[in-house]
């Protein structure tokens, strides 16, 4: 018997990194996956790949493309969901939008474009699924903040502040929900390899290692399968009575 038996999981954003590792781990562990993508050529492809590779190994998934800032294009990816699976049990809010810039270089539509992703999405996204949740009065909700927001790293100020936002939004929603049966909790990542990271192209990939080295407890580069089981933890039941919490994956980076 798998953690996840006989739930539904969504995971927005969930074409590559960390989103594919959550679904792919929730799958390993009995969820019937919903995997979002935005309306983007090479990010559909990849986010087949994801539901190809679960279905192979045995696994239920689907892919919903949707663009999670905009509320009718949310509301139908839960309705699909609900087709194919039944309502969401498991909902990761984990769909990010960042861009370097420096902080008097940032656009208002860049600005914009960030707080609508990281933020509104997030709330659009939680709002869609807790009818769902409350029909089977229990649920979890995990949103995905950034150790940026302890760093308060330069060149990210528009990604920072949306993702100190999602910890406040975090906590206040489990003071809403909770009465629901319905559990929010949030994930802080730290420098993890993921594709993205690989596209900036900041640092090459042994700078960063051993500047990460010096700064972490652990001194290894952390991967998107290491937040994996971090995610499966907060979405069973062996977190039955954890809520409104920050759990920080990051290899010791940040103490708290």
């Amino acid at each position: 018997m798998g953690r996840l038996d006989n739930r539904v999981a969504l995971v927005t954003g969930a074409s590559r990194g960390i989103g594919a590792a959550a679904a792919e781990a929730f799958a390993r562990e009995g969820a019937s996956v919903v995997i979002n993508t935005i309306p983007d050529e090479r990010m559909d492809a990849m986010a087949s790949e994801v539901v190809s590779r679960i279905t192979t190994a045995g696994g239920a998934a689907i892919k919903v493309v949707a663009d999670i800032t905009v509320l009718a294009q949310v509301e139908a990816m839960v309705v699909d969901a609900q087709k194919a699976f039944g309502d969401v049990d498991v909902l990761v809010a984990n769909a990010a939008y960042a861009k370097r810039s420096a902080w008097n270089e940032i656009s208002v539509e860049q600005w914009d474009r960030t707080m609508a992703v990281n933020l509104r999405g997030a709330f659009l996204c939680c709002r869609a699924v807790h009818p769902g949740m409350l029909r089977k009065a229990r649920g979890s909700i995990i949103t995905v903040t950034s150790v940026t927001v302890d760093l308060g790293m330069a060149g990210s100020l528009d990604y920072v502040a949306s993702k100190a936002g999602v910890i406040g939004f975090t906590r206040a929603l489990a003071r809403e929900v909770g009465p629901d049966g319905i559990r929010v909790n949030s994930v802080m990542p730290g420098a993890i390899r993921t594709e993205y990271e690989v596209e900036l192209e900041t640092e090459t990939e042994d700078e960063l290692a051993t500047r990460l080295a010096e700064l972490q407890s652990l001194p290894q580069r952390g991967y998107a399968e290491d937040l994996a089981g971090t995610f499966v933890y907060l979405a069973s039941d062996d977190s039955a009575f954890v809520t409104g919490q920050v759990v920080a994956v990051d290899g010791g980076w940040i103490h708290h």
